[in-house]
């Protein structure tokens, strides 16, 4: 059952009747400017003010209480005190309104206090099986001609549109209506959600995948609660509507990292795993208002792009480079003219035009010029899409340029068209011409770039493949289980354990011995075989580098029994308080290239994974990425093939290529061990070294973290 089949949501944009409970004759007060709202935006159903204290509020008849009502109502807008609300959603119940949008504040915003508040809401609101968003909210519209409801206290009705916006910050809402009215941006649903008591994101994301309204989804979130549920939502959305989901996530601080124990508690500070998990999930994230209204008009105004390959249309040589310049770093690519295309260039543009893309129609251009160019861009079977790109001339006709942009769109070419009318108070009246068609306008030709890459990768990601992850079924769980029980109540696993731990989930560890005295270490180092390497065993020694607890390549027995002795002799002097159990003797791996592999338990996202190349100076060069378990092949694949230093394991300058599939397969088993083992709180597998293609990889040294 889906989410907006259990919570009462569409009461809550779809009302006939609804009780402004709490509603006051004083102007400028919340309580009023919700009530004249829902008035002014022409609600198509019947309002009932409840105001104990009026007879009447603008010519409408006042309840004393909600039970007074005589008629059935879908909705109840609550804008009493917050100390009042308990009382009043009551009788909200009492009265059988199944939907409630909680305005007051007062909650758990202001703390203990307002936490308390909020939780005896919430159990009456359960009782009597009451839906809610809020409290602290600005309120829910939708533009709908059937409905018109502006339950809220914005100032404006917004305009209709295909574009729902969800924002847990009622503030940044208001700003956000006053930016879209100036750039004729319609809104199909428009919600604060505030506390999200009841209604979260979540919940208002299944329900936008099924509004016949709504084409693209964009979110503001202050704080992520279930990042799993939210991810799930997200995928379930997309893959089964093709909705793009857009989101700004405020909060990129990353505070706590250096406490961390590991590489890779260090490394997944919050904003890095929210970047790489909205990815995971397919969500496009974004870092502005301006950034996410730029993207969101392109997925929403214009067909998204087939391919790359992108034609430029423009009357200014140096802007049409920026342009080109940006399409390449977006990873886009400038389409190749047809023979034809080129010949149709050449007969209805001057010879002085430039008619290789960018095309350059020349600064005296006016709209005829603008018109062959555009459309036989557009007709051009190489195009996917077109930029145009205009700057104000004194010969510039700039509306009919405008005018003629729109008409060329719309002549059934299934291709999205762009436009940059660089400028301000000149281009005014163009821009204005343009947005109210629907065309998407951008003030730099580097967004325009951004935006149609983005509507690019959108619809390439449609298009892949998921499969699921293996479940391998030769792990030993009990054996893990097992060794995770008897650590309770310590920090980490001492590397031995740490070690079994991952051969119990078929991770390749290298053989070892652990050894208490120099003789037991030379013994151990012939029946594994040389080279080994010897490393502090201790609970209370996690980097074992940074004290000299490692030394590596050791051949022979004499040389074993040397390196034992004065590792131990300057451990006991630079760390006399640790507990040394002695040393660990174990098999070298074979050449290779050093990764990483990690896992950090998030707390809104659960069990996160690292990858990234690996050795002492991971934190330096912090080339790694993150996806969230449980993982599919292709979250596996992606995040190997997103690092930049990738080509290295691929072969790179003529070198063999290493064992990516080896390694995709640790990185999958690593996964299952993570929602297999909440206990574990970070891991690292550094290094991981993997070998040439079908040599495998081994794990050269492992921390585990309870």
């Amino acid at each position: 059952m889906s989410a907006q089949q259990k919570k009462n949501i569409k009461q809550i944009f779809f009302p006939e009747s609804i009780a402004v409970v709490g509603a006051t004759r004083t102007k400028g007060t919340v309580p009023y400017d919700i009530f004249e709202n829902i008035l002014d935006g022409g609600f198509q159903g019947v309002v009932y003010p409840v105001s104990p204290g009026a007879h009447s509020i603008r010519g409408v008849k006042t309840y004393k209480y909600v039970l007074d009502i005589p008629d059935p109502v879908d909705l109840a807008v609550l804008v009493f005190p917050s100390s009042v609300c308990e009382l009043a959603m009551d009788q909200i119940g009492q009265k059988g309104i199944k939907a409630c949008i909680v305005i007051s504040a007062g909650f758990r915003e202001v703390g203990p206090a307002g936490v308390q508040r909020q939780a005896r809401l919430q159990a009456v609101a359960q009782k009597y099986g009451i839906s809610i968003i809020g409290p602290n909210c600005l309120g829910a519209i939708n533009t709908d001609p059937g409905v018109r409801l502006n339950a809220s206290f914005a100032r404006k009705m917004p305009d209709q549109g295909s574009i729902a916006f969800l924002s847990q910050s009622g503030a940044l809402c208001t700003a956000v209506l006053d930016y879209a009215r100036g750039k004729h941006i319609g809104f199909s649903k428009f919600v604060s959600f505030g506390n999200k008591m009841d209604i979260s994101e979540v919940d208002l994301m299944y329900y936008l995948a099924e509004d016949a309204d709504t084409k693209v989804i964009l979110i503001y979130l202050e704080e992520i609660r279930d990042g799993q549920a939210l991810m799930k939502a997200a995928q379930d959305v997309i893959r089964s509507t093709g909705k793009p989901i857009l989101a700004i996530k405020s909060g990129r601080t990353q505070a706590g990292a250096s406490a961390a124990a590991s590489h890779t508690g260090s490394l997944a500070g919050s904003d890095e795993v929210a970047n790489a998990i909205f990815k995971q999930a397919g969500i496009e994230r974004c870092s502005t208002i301006e950034d996410m209204f730029n993207k969101a008009m392109a997925l929403a105004y214009q067909p998204r792009p087939k391919t790359n390959k992108v034609a430029i249309i423009t009357n200014a040589g140096g802007p049409g480079v920026m342009a080109a310049d940006a399409v390449c770093d977006c990873g886009l690519q400038l389409a190749q003219f047809s023979p034809e295309t080129t010949e149709l260039f050449k007969r209805a543009l001057p010879a002085t035009a430039n008619i290789k893309n960018p095309v350059d129609v020349i600064g005296d251009a006016r709209s005829d010029r603008y018109q062959a160019a555009l459309s036989g861009a557009l007709a051009d079977p190489d195009v996917a899409g077109a930029m145009v790109i205009l700057t104000p001339q004194s010969m510039t006709d700039i509306e009919d340029i405008a005018l003629t942009v729109v008409k060329t769109r719309g002549s059934n070419f299934e291709k999205p068209v762009y436009t940059s009318f660089m400028g301000e108070a000149d281009v005014a009246k163009g821009i204005d011409i343009l947005l109210r068609a629907r065309i998407p306008h951008y003030i730099l030709p580097e967004s325009m770039a951004t935006s149609f890459a983005t509507a690019y990768r959108f619809e390439q990601s449609l298009k892949v493949e998921r499969r699921p992850a293996p479940v391998f079924k030769d792990v030993d769980r009990a054996r893990a289980q097992k060794l995770l029980k008897a650590a309770e109540g310590k920090r980490h696993l001492p590397e031995a354990e740490a070690t079994e731990l991952l051969a119990a989930y078929g991770l390749p560890v290298l053989p070892y011995r652990v050894a208490r005295t120099a003789t037991e270490a030379a013994k151990a180092a012939e029946e594994i075989g040389f080279p080994v390497a010897l490393k502090v065993y201790s609970p209370d020694i996690v980097h074992k580098m940074d004290v000299g607890g490692v030394k590596l390549n050791l051949n022979g027995a004499g040389a074993v029994k040397d390196a034992f002795e004065n590792m131990m002799a300057a451990l006991r002097k630079a760390q006399p308080e640790a507990t040394i159990l002695g040393l660990n003797v174990q098999k070298m791996a074979p050449a290779g290239r050093e990764t990483i592999l990690g896992l950090k338990r998030d707390p809104a996202f659960g069990p996160v994974i690292m990858f990234g190349l690996g050795g002492s100076f991971v934190e330096i060069f912090k080339d790694v990425s993150f996806r969230a378990a449980p993982l599919d092949a292709h979250d596996v694949s992606s995040m190997v093939r997103e690092i930049r230093s990738f080509p290295i394991l691929d072969g790179a300058r003529g070198a063999r290529k290493c064992d990516v599939a080896k390694l995709e397969e640790c990185i999958l088993r690593l996964a299952q061990l993570a929602v297999d083992c909440p206990q574990i709180q970070e891991l690292d597998m550094n290094p991981v070294i993997v070998g040439e293609e079908g040599k495998g990889a081994f794990v050269a040294d492992a921390r585990v973290m309870l």
